[in-house]
């Protein structure tokens, strides 16, 4: 079971999730595989629309998203926060930094994956990515 960073507990003792979703919705049974592979109820989806305006500065718009849930420093601090990244990787770039700006750590992020032959298209959540703890890791390879 991954350790998840900043996860603090709630007064019966365990941490529930909060997912900011910057992607496609996730389904009832995605939300179940996220409790099971973190071992923690996930309380709340936070959707968070992530098109941007290929014409405008990117680093804008990323500030724009996130200054748009209206956390506070405390907040972005000490909330047990799963990321769904955006699909598009200069966006999910962008925001990752800023992430990492705001709670002082690279938070950890789910990775979905589309179910083998299901029509219509599935996805399910493949895993839950610990980037500090990744980082962490790579960081003794120097």
């Amino acid at each position: 079971m991954p350790t998840l960073p900043h996860i603090l507990p709630t007064e019966k003792g365990r941490p529930d999730l909060e997912i900011i979703n910057f992607a496609h919705p996730l389904t009832r049974v995605n939300l179940e595989e996220v409790a099971r592979l973190a071992g923690h109820k996930v309380e709340r989806v936070i959707e968070v629309p992530s098109q941007i305006d290929p014409q405008k500065p990117l680093e804008p718009q990323i500030e724009a998203w996130l200054e748009g849930l209206g956390f506070t420093a405390q907040e972005w601090q000490t909330r047990p926060l799963l990321v769904n990244l955006p699909s598009l990787s200069y966006s999910a770039a962008v925001l990752l930094a800023q992430l990492h700006g705001r709670t002082g750590y690279f938070p950890a992020i789910l990775r979905l994956r589309q179910v083998r032959d299901s029509l219509p298209v599935r996805f399910e959540v493949a895993e839950i990515l610990n980037l500090q703890a990744i980082r962490e890791r790579a960081r003794r390879r120097r």
